[in-house]
């Protein structure tokens, strides 16, 4: 999907959603942001200028994939054909997840005609335990929210740049963390509602605030999330469609550490903050942090960042991380104690007994699938790890 964020002028012109003051300068210089970053060149986005007040993220275009859509088509219409047996099932199709893949799937599939219900925990986003909610990770934290702190943190490295071409005077004002995550939430909030209430439900979905979890080959068990109440329904087709959770290793004071989930949910901004991991979720956030102003120390237990990716790449980022930014980059590093202080500050403590001392500790070290609870082995269903194998029409 294509993400493009439209801005809305602020009429009292003073602080934008992005937390930033509007830039000092006496002509009310109106900078065009672009992502050219090689980490952020991940989609197309409408110019923003320094006197947006809120977002508005609309989602543009769907899966582009031919082949996909073929086979969605074709199993939609399977289930359209299949559903002359009223009253067996409650269902044609049940979707458990409400995700990017539960959600196109579910629309697909009542748009053929079948009779659609969709499982999702949460319909509005929010803190622990859940954080996700209908629209899934990239709505709620991931893809949305993380292009929408992108923006925010690059807006000190376009004001630097604009002296050399001719603007005099400018400067990146000051940034307030709660500014920006207010308006972040209002975004999000839009969004599940448009999920909730266009895509779905005009798409004839019903859509079902709960927890599923298989209790036989057709039925499921549907945990209410507003009751807390438990009933039974059944499907001709259950789909599952949870998607992943970020995964934290097992080492000492590892309760202490954030992921990916809560960042976009802290109170205060950590001034000092080290980021665990090697792939491009974790190199993500250390340009974003940096970019806001935060102490960034980014460790990774290999030589070199974003394995398996194109050589040339990993080493032109590195250079460009080291020039660019003053995060501070630890190879072969592997942190084996996280300490919290009576202070509340916390030290990382790695392989070699070096210290580190942050306000928080962000661990991206991969995802892992979200299968807990459904209680596959009761039906039979297969899973490797933590994910479940599927056939090549899947």
């Amino acid at each position: 999907n294509q993400i493009i964020i439209r801005p809305i002028k602020d009429r009292n012109n003073k602080r934008g959603p992005y937390g930033w003051q509007a830039p000092k300068h006496p002509n009310d210089i109106l900078t065009t942001m672009r992502i050219s970053h090689l980490l952020f060149s991940l989609g197309a986005f409408a110019p923003m200028t320094s006197t947006v007040h809120s977002f508005q993220v609309r989602l543009a275009g769907n899966l582009r994939s031919n082949v996909l859509q073929r086979q969605l088509a074709s199993f939609s219409t399977r289930l359209a054909s299949s559903s002359g047996n009223e009253g067996e099932f409650d269902y044609d199709l049940v979707v458990i997840g409400g995700g990017s893949g539960g959600v196109r799937a579910s629309r697909i599939s009542s748009s053929h005609g079948a009779k659609v219900a969709l499982l999702e925990t949460r319909l509005s986003h929010g803190m622990a335990p859940q954080y996700s909610a209908i629209g899934g990770t990239c709505v709620n934290v991931g893809c949305v929210p993380k292009k929408l702190m992108v923006f925010a943190s690059r807006y000190p490295g376009e004001i630097k740049e604009m002296e050399g071409y001719g603007w005099k005077g400018a400067t990146p004002g000051q940034f307030d963390w709660k500014t920006f995550l207010e308006n972040k939430n209002a975004e999000i909030t839009r969004l599940n509602n448009v999920y909730n209430n266009f895509v779905l439900k005009n798409a004839g979905v019903e859509v079902i605030e709960a927890t599923g979890s298989l209790s036989g080959p057709n039925s499921i068990s549907v945990h209410h999330t507003s009751t807390g109440e438990t009933s039974t329904i059944t499907a001709k087709n259950i789909l599952i469609a949870v998607g992943g959770w970020p995964f934290k290793p097992s080492i000492p004071g590892i309760e202490h550490a954030i992921t990916s989930n809560e960042i976009f949910y802290l109170e205060e901004q950590p001034k000092r903050l080290v980021v665990v991991g090697g792939g491009f979720i974790a190199l993500e956030f250390a340009s974003i942090m940096d970019g806001l102003g935060s102490d960034v120390t980014l460790m990774y237990r290999k030589d070199l960042f974003l394995r398996g990716f194109d050589m040339d790449m990993r080493e032109h980022l590195k250079e460009e991380m080291e020039n660019n930014s003053k995060i501070d980059l630890r190879f072969n590093t592997d942190p084996k104690e996280i300490v919290k202080k009576d202070d509340g500050t916390l030290v990382v403590i790695d392989q070699d007994g070096n210290e580190v001392e942050c306000d928080a500790v962000l661990y991206a070290t991969g995802r892992k699938g979200k299968i807990g609870g459904l209680n596959l082995e009761s039906v039979g269903v297969k899973t490797e790890a933590s994910f479940i194998p599927v056939d090549e029409y899947s």
